[in-house]
């Protein structure tokens, strides 16, 4: 396979798992181990395409929450959006201080794998029962500002599962509101991120393959558009199983051929 096409795969790989609840870290490693490692500036720039298309997305939401601060309730959710993301920023900041770093060896993804669709398939069924739910409480907002925390510590543990199955065992049970405030408590979340992994590997950008780099984040944001539009539609009439089953079996499959 040239490289064009590695390019393409990975763009596509990153698109499709960064916001289903599956793992894109844990996606991207294992493809990576196949088709070769790329630079961490390549996988920030792809990740970043799909971090746009997100905002895409939700852009009308976003405009709408600022430019009607007068309304209480709109002022509230965004207050919440803002708490969450400040508890992801100083627990991440306190997590890389005293060390934390995600892994990189396939195992520790593919035991979180099969951990977190046990977890989803166990939480699906606990709140089946319970009513549906969409306002966004403080309690809500904190348990999902942890979640991202947990998220980035551990590897193949999915952001946007943790956040989402965060937020409706907090108590925000309707998926397609957990779901929303996930994704935009997320935009700040990742742009930060990759803001902060930009500086870290802007040493790489003179041997950087640009045109590779503008490829994967163009590929992984058309993809991720797509991908997030279709969960959007899909949760509103089905659980989140589809994926609890996807994350046992690749995770088990992984294990087995004992990579």
């Amino acid at each position: 396979m040239n490289d064009l096409w590695q390019t393409i795969v990975l763009g596509i790989v990153e698109g499709v798992t960064e916001f289903l609840p599956i793992s894109s870290t844990g996606h991207l490693l294992v493809t990576e181990h196949w088709l070769g490692e790329r630079s961490e500036l390549f996988n920030v720039g792809i990740q970043s395409g799909a971090i746009l298309a997100v905002l895409f997305i939700y852009w009308r939401r976003l405009v709408d929450l600022f430019t009607h601060l007068r309304d209480p309730v709109r002022r509230d959710y965004l207050l919440k959006l803002i708490g969450a993301f400040l508890i992801t920023a100083v627990g991440g900041f306190i997590a890389t201080r005293l060390g934390f770093k995600l892994p990189e060896e396939i195992r520790p993804v593919a035991v979180a794998l099969v951990a977190g669709g046990i977890a989803i398939l166990v939480i699906e069924f606990w709140i089946a029962s319970w009513p549906q739910r969409t306002e966004v409480t403080w309690n809500v907002a904190v348990w999902v500002g942890l979640a991202q925390i947990l998220a980035g510590i551990l590897p193949g543990t999915s952001r946007s599962a943790a956040t989402i199955f965060a937020a409706m065992l907090a108590g925000l049970t309707a998926r397609p509101a957990a779901t929303e405030f996930a994704f935009l408590v997320g935009i700040p979340t990742m742009f930060a991120a990759t803001g902060y992994e930009l500086l870290k590997t802007r040493h790489e950008a003179a041997n950087e393959d640009w045109t590779a780099l503008l490829i994967g984040f163009v590929v992984s944001g058309v993809v991720a558009f797509v991908s997030v539009k279709w969960l959007l539609r899909y949760i509103q009439s089905h659980r989140f199983t589809l994926f609890a089953g996807y994350r046992i079996a690749v995770g088990t499959a992984l294990l087995l051929a004992g990579l």
